[in-house]
């Protein structure tokens, strides 16, 4: 534990017997901004308010801002984006605006074949996703999508990292200069950084984990750095940018002024969203990567704010809430369809316990078959299981169950049969074949 006392006991209380690796945290308060750091950056080192950590989407909210202080300087944010990208072959007639407030009609992400096995993958793999998508990427895949709706606020990382190159263009400067020079500088964030390709990570940085303890890369997409690819900060920092935002001395404080309705809690400006809870009214963003979430927000009726910046992939919005004095369901435990497939998957070595006690009529490939299946369903459950919301001890009571499997498969091995009949047609193997390919593949992904 590092910083003040009191509020790490307050943050304790308020994470109750929530799994996070780590939690960096900062209380404005009265005027005054208190820090506390609970958990190991990388399972030796504790944190701190200076510790780096990957901020994700709260970048939005200081796209939104990058925006509205340009907008002081003469952009109109009604600028339409393919004005400013004429060479990017856009079809859309999104304004700067609308990019900023999600209603452009621009789908969340292009879905490509290479974002969709990313997805898939990556809660196994802990790999990125993006795989350091630059600028080319993003335009292309803004200058490919069908939009929708168009002023109807629907969340869209596309949008608002098409929104970024858009300004950057317009300033005649990159993404991460345009926000280096427009909010980071004159608010003193001086250790948060949106890296190029070939930086390297911030000194002394969280790694980021799973809620199972799965390392997670970094995510590199510095062409979605408008978005959060890419972008680390510290609590430290992320307190200066909510302490002028809520006091309206931050360059472009005006983005986060609730201009537009979403739905009738919630309203949202340039990137910054605000919710009533009954009386109170939360001005926020969150973000999450593939090992981090993230929480800025602040009540200006009470002139309270928080930061709450965490190196595991579960949430922290309803923890950041709590700190300001709103107590909302989390929410965030996993569906229970997922729990229930999840659960099926890890005893899936029960179907291969019947099969392997049986002598009469199972054949050697049928039993290999479902040993490796229930292998490799094991391990992926290992790896994305909920278990926020499933005791881990029932993973252990699944790997019991097909160790048993094994050992009554090996004891009975002799009196199996090769297969069906001899010699053994060639499609019977598939059932042998496909699970050990997945086995493999699955393996090298874990390793790259």
């Amino acid at each position: 534990m590092t910083g003040d006392p009191a509020l790490a006991a307050q943050v304790r209380r308020a994470a109750g017997a929530d799994g996070y690796q780590s939690l960096s945290v900062a209380l404005i308060e009265g005027g005054r901004t208190r820090f506390a750091g609970l958990g190991s950056a990388d399972g030796t080192r504790p944190v701190d308010q200076r510790t780096p950590y990957e901020l994700g989407s709260i970048a939005k909210a200081m796209t939104g801002m990058v925006l509205a202080d340009l907008a002081e300087d003469g952009l109109s944010p009604d600028t339409l984006v393919r004005d400013l990208l004429p060479d990017a072959g856009l079809s859309a007639p999104a304004t700067l605006a609308e990019l900023a407030s999600h209603r452009s009609g621009m789908p969340r992400l292009r879905l490509t074949p290479q974002i969709i096995a990313g997805a898939l993958l990556s809660p196994y793999t802990g790999g990125d996703p993006y795989r350091g998508a630059g600028p080319e990427t993003v335009l292309a895949d803004a200058a490919a999508v069908k939009t929708g709706e168009r002023g109807k606020v629907a969340y869209s990382n596309l949008g608002m990292a098409l929104l970024g190159l858009a300004l950057a263009e317009h300033s005649h400067t990159t993404y991460a200069d345009l926000l280096r020079t427009r909010v980071l500088v004159p608010l003193g964030m001086t250790s948060t950084t949106a890296l190029g390709p070939r930086d390297g990570l911030p000194p002394g940085h969280a790694t980021g984990r799973a809620e199972n303890g799965l390392a997670m890369d970094p995510w590199r997409a510095h062409g979605h750095a408008a978005a959060g690819g890419g972008v680390w900060s510290t609590a430290e920092d992320v307190a200066k940018l909510v302490n002028a935002v809520m006091n309206d001395t931050a360059p472009g404080a005006d983005a986060a002024t609730p201009r537009w309705n979403q739905n009738d809690r919630q309203r949202i400006g340039y990137g910054w969203f605000t919710t009533r809870y009954d009386n109170r009214t939360i001005t926020w963003h969150n973000g999450a990567t593939g090992g981090f979430t993230s929480y800025a927000g602040f009540d200006r009726a009470t002139g309270r704010g928080v930061v709450v910046l965490s190196n595991t992939d579960k949430r922290v919005d309803a923890l950041g809430l709590r700190l300001l004095g709103i107590e909302r369901p989390d929410g965030e435990n996993s569906s229970p369809a997922m729990t229930v497939v999840m659960i099926l998957f890890t005893f899936s070595g029960l179907g291969f316990v019947v099969s392997a006690a049986r002598a009469r009529g199972i054949k050697r490939l049928s039993v290999t078959g479902q040993a490796l299946w229930a292998v490799l369903l094991l391990w992926l459950t290992r790896n994305a299981g909920p278990w926020d919301a499933v005791p881990p001890v029932v993973w252990i009571l699944g790997a019991g169950v097909l160790a048993v499997a094994i050992a009554l498969a090996v004891l009975r091995w002799p009196r199996l049969e090769l297969g069906h009949r001899t010699p053994v047609p060639w499609w019977s193997w598939i059932s042998v074949v496909l699970p050990l390919v997945f086995l493999i593949m699955y393996g090298v992904a874990m390793a790259l």
